[in-house]
């Protein structure tokens, strides 16, 4: 979950932002226009309205270190609806990761649709098909579809997780750092330091 700033005002309320949330499991994306100075109850009833009703109370947040989630309202939220909110950092993409809901994601190895509904849409270029044939699954098979979509994607999750981890720890020794211990810090994604970049 972030925001998306700094657009050029649109639309009858003038939005100048976007609220961008990913569904971990099925990665459907969903985009919420908003303003940019939105306060935090604003932006509260936002996610309520428009996310809560149709996904439930949310188990699990990954955001960055947004003082829009590190305000007390969110904390109060936190603790009132027993979600937990993993704060990542910039330039982590171990939390990061978008795709399109009809596009086969490489994690689930199943478009979001499909996770979300038990079928496809049917897209624009579909009826241009002339041999077109929509199958719709009978009520009886519906839920095995699902169950059974839903079970493959949770082990190809796991395995791409697996996967992911094996090859960072291939190239990433863990450091052992003690109290006191001097070490570098890499400047580089540090836009805020002015000076001679060589002296950074």
């Amino acid at each position: 979950m972030d925001w998306v700033t700094g657009l050029p005002p649109w639309g009858y309320k003038s939005y100048n932002a976007f609220l961008v949330i990913v569904d971990r499991f099925s990665k459907t994306l969903i985009f919420l226009p908003c303003q940019k100075d939105d306060t935090d109850m604003d932006k509260a009833l936002l996610i309520w309205n428009r996310v809560v009703s149709w996904t439930g109370i949310f188990t699990n947040i990954i955001s960055n270190r947004d003082p829009r989630f590190t305000s007390a309202l969110w904390k109060k939220l936190q603790q009132l609806f027993g979600a937990i909110f993993s704060f990542s950092t910039a330039y982590h993409p171990q939390t990061d990761g978008l795709e399109y809901k009809t596009s086969i994601h490489s994690s689930t190895n199943q478009t979001p649709a499909v996770l979300k509904k038990g079928c496809n849409p049917r897209l624009a270029q579909d009826s241009l098909r002339k041999d077109f044939v929509k199958l719709n699954p009978t009520a009886s098979s519906f839920k095995g579809m699902i169950d059974k979509a839903r079970k493959h994607s949770v082990r190809c999750m796991e395995d791409s997780f697996a996967f992911s981890k094996d090859k960072w720890d291939k190239s990433h020794a863990t450091p052992d750092f003690k109290v006191a211990d001097l070490v570098i810090v890499s400047t580089n994604n540090f836009n805020n330091i002015k000076g001679c970049k060589q002296l950074k």
